[in-house]
């Protein structure tokens, strides 16, 4: 299916978002995530199912000054 990764259009296989940051390398980062604008939080993420043009956005916390 294609949805929308952080501004880019991407195919994955994964049909939920747990799947999905698998699929796309961040299964072991620590990432903040929103669906389609929405805050989902980790423990949500393995029943969070994705659908064709679904808008995910991924965010990794950065440290400096």
């Amino acid at each position: 299916m294609r949805i929308e990764v952080n501004g880019t259009p991407r195919d994955i296989a994964a049909t939920t978002l747990e799947a999905a940051l698998a699929e796309l390398g961040w299964a072991e980062t620590r990432v903040a995530t929103a669906l389609n604008g929405d805050f989902v939080p980790s423990a949500a993420r393995a029943t969070q199912v994705l659908r064709e043009g679904d808008r995910v956005e991924v965010l990794a916390p950065m440290q400096g000054g």
